[in-house]
């Protein structure tokens, strides 16, 4: 547990003295106060993460987690287990749905392979393999609790690996059939919440498929009752190995002081659990979109933070990241270019200030 020990410990706060600076520039940019909403926050966060007002060139990349997961064979997806294999193999041709959009974006994609159960010989796959997909959760525990740490542990390798080589904006992403299953699981130990409330139909369930996957998180929570104050405990018992690879990309992310972007429920899982690891990891997140499955609102709430936009997409494998990079990046553009009153010839003493708050 060294790698997952250090990181958490190097995380620091954001730069409060440039959060204020950048309120201050936001402020006296040629609008009404507080006139462009959400992209202001976004930019006073980006300063205090990144400790620069405006972060110009940001370099991108989407970092997809790809495991399978043993409680397939309760018959909670839609699709057929080998699926996972298949797209994992589609994110390298450049043909699924965040392919299209990260291109859309100039987002490069980091695909790794924690514990899909096949063996792949393609070098555009990051071969992390853990073990060929977690055991069936209804049934035990989904993994060691060493392997969770190890799967975590791969996920802060892969992001000081990428920032090494310049990344400075991440997105999170994901491909695991029957992981909206685990990723309900994993909400409804790290809260209060009952599986009625948060378990969704994932890729498409008939209602008694659905009324079955509700009753299987029941019982995977009943059988392996995970320590709702332990998120590696939660992540071992009835998580995946994609989550915690995620739960790791958030670590590091955050170590590095880079920021990192939610995709929907499933990566929202993995920084829930990363939040609960060290609560600091939260200013470094932007979550992208509000996934249509029903328990995404909760997974917001559990981690204090509002997406940027509702789609109503539940396509997973970080489809929704491109879209928020394009608009933190306009905040950034902002930031750089909109004139000050003063270039604009104007005086602003008739403005008002109608925010309730600054909050970011």
């Amino acid at each position: 547990m060294e790698l997952l020990r250090d990181s958490l410990n190097q995380i620091q706060p954001l730069y409060e003295e440039k959060i204020e600076e950048a309120w201050q520039r936001i402020d006296n940019l040629t609008k009404p106060i507080g006139s462009l909403g959400t992209l202001e926050k976004i930019a006073a966060r980006m300063a205090g993460i990144t400790g620069n007002l405006v972060n110009s060139r940001l370099k991108k990349n989407i970092v997809i987690m790809c495991a399978d997961n043993g409680v397939v064979e309760e018959g909670v997806s839609a699709c057929p287990k080998d699926i996972t294999r298949i797209v994992t193999e589609n994110f390298t041709r450049g043909i699924t749905g965040v392919c299209v959009f990260a291109d859309m974006v100039q987002a490069d994609l980091t695909v790794v392979d924690i514990g899909v159960d096949a063996e792949f010989n393609n070098t555009k796959i990051i071969n992390k393999k853990i073990m060929r997909g977690t055991k069936n959760i209804a049934k035990g525990p989904a993994m060691e609790y060493r392997e969770a740490v190890e799967a975590i542990e791969v996920g802060i390798a892969i992001v000081d690996e990428l920032v090494k080589k310049g990344y400075n904006l991440l997105g999170t992403g994901e491909m695991g059939i029957a992981n909206t299953t685990t990723s309900a699981a994993v909400l409804c130990a790290l809260s209060n919440l009952e599986p009625d409330v948060v378990v969704g139909k994932g890729a498409g369930l008939t209602e008694e498929q659905y009324r079955h996957k509700i009753e299987v998180v029941k019982r995977a929570l009943d059988v392996n009752k995970p320590n709702q104050n332990d998120p590696i405990d939660v992540l071992a018992k009835v998580g995946g190995l994609d989550i915690a690879g995620l739960c790791g990309c958030f670590i590091g992310a955050a170590k590095n002081r880079v920021p990192i972007v939610i995709d929907g429920f499933i990566s929202s899982a993995a920084a829930l659990c990363a939040v609960r690891l060290n609560p600091k990891i939260k200013d470094y997140i932007f979550p992208s979109h509000l996934s249509a499955e029903p328990g995404a609102i909760y997974m917001m709430k559990e981690i204090g933070l509002e997406p940027m936009l509702n789609l109503n997409m539940r396509l997973g494998e970080g489809s929704g990241c491109p879209f928020a990079f394009f608009i933190i990046e306009a905040s950034q553009k902002m930031m750089r270019d909109m004139g000050s009153f003063e270039d604009a010839n104007i005086v602003n003493n008739f403005l008002i200030d109608i925010r309730e708050e600054k909050a970011i």
